[in-house]
């Protein structure tokens, strides 16, 4: 996942998972002289909740010594999430979280290009990837599913390598070792949390965990085992670089410049 040479830039909003992450490869890298690592921080433009998330994350960067590159939405787009989601109401298109979801991972990749990342680690944990896979089945987008893994292996010029250290560990446990280690993190949730439909599945996935103990696990390992069809067939669609902005894709114009165009931004 890593090499001893990496500039590893870590994705850190402010919570509990991406926190945890940069306190634990914070005390890893101190073995690699070559290594280095880098934090990344997105503000979305969310009232009454990133603003607190955005001071938590650079106070613990400062704590660690670990440099921090904070990008914005305003700054990338023109606009907040806020502004966004009241542009967009009423079109029927998205949920808040899923204009949310693709300007900020194309944010955070364009943050790791800045500071000359090779790799860019986001605290992506073992609830996040099951709901993931059941959200791409919902949606019908089962060859997205060859992508819920550890390491995203498609690479072109312009895309910083992703890696998911946490994406086998239990949101649970993350939490435990947070409070051990007392690590400051954002516990308020975000105000758009509940207009998703990924909130539905975690909620189906804990009831049934508790019920079914290894049940996140399980689902984990079936899609391992598929993935190499799926892949195979995902082969067809390769990334290659947006026409608009140049960013990773696998159609002509990248998702977050197509958002952005329907709405007129």
């Amino acid at each position: 996942m890593f090499s001893p040479n990496d500039k590893i830039a870590v994705a850190v909003s402010g919570g509990k998972d991406s926190l945890s992450l940069l306190h634990i490869l914070a005390k890893i890298e101190k073995g690699f002289p070559e290594a280095k690592l880098v934090a990344v921080t997105v503000d979305e433009g969310i009232s009454g909740y990133r603003s607190e998330a955005v001071k938590i994350a650079s106070k613990n960067c400062r704590q660690l010594g670990v440099k921090q590159l904070t990008l914005s939405f305003k700054g990338l787009y023109g606009h907040t999430l806020d502004e966004i989601v009241e542009i967009a109401e009423g079109s029927g298109e998205l949920t808040p979280c899923s204009y949310c979801g693709v300007l900020r991972r194309k944010a955070l990749n364009v943050a790791a290009k800045k500071l000359g990342a090779s790799k860019l680690a986001t605290a992506h944990n073992l609830d996040d990837e099951t709901q993931t896979i059941f959200l791409n089945l919902i949606h019908g987008d089962v060859m997205r599913m060859a992508r819920v893994e550890p390491i995203i292996e498609d690479v072109v010029p312009g895309f910083v390598q992703r890696v998911k250290p946490l994406s086998e560990i239990p949101e649970n446990e993350i939490a435990l070792y947070a409070h051990l280690k007392n690590i400051e993190f954002q516990t308020k949730p975000c105000p758009y949390m509940h207009t998703a439909m990924r909130s539905d599945i975690r909620n189906m996935l804990n009831r049934l965990e508790v019920r079914y103990p290894g049940l996140k696990f399980t689902v984990l390992r079936s899609v391992e085992k598929i993935r190499p069809i799926l892949r195979a067939a995902a082969d067809k669609a390769k990334l290659r670089n947006c026409a608009m902005c140049g960013e990773p894709t696998v159609s002509e114009v990248c998702k977050p410049c197509e958002t952005l165009q329907k709405l007129g931004l």
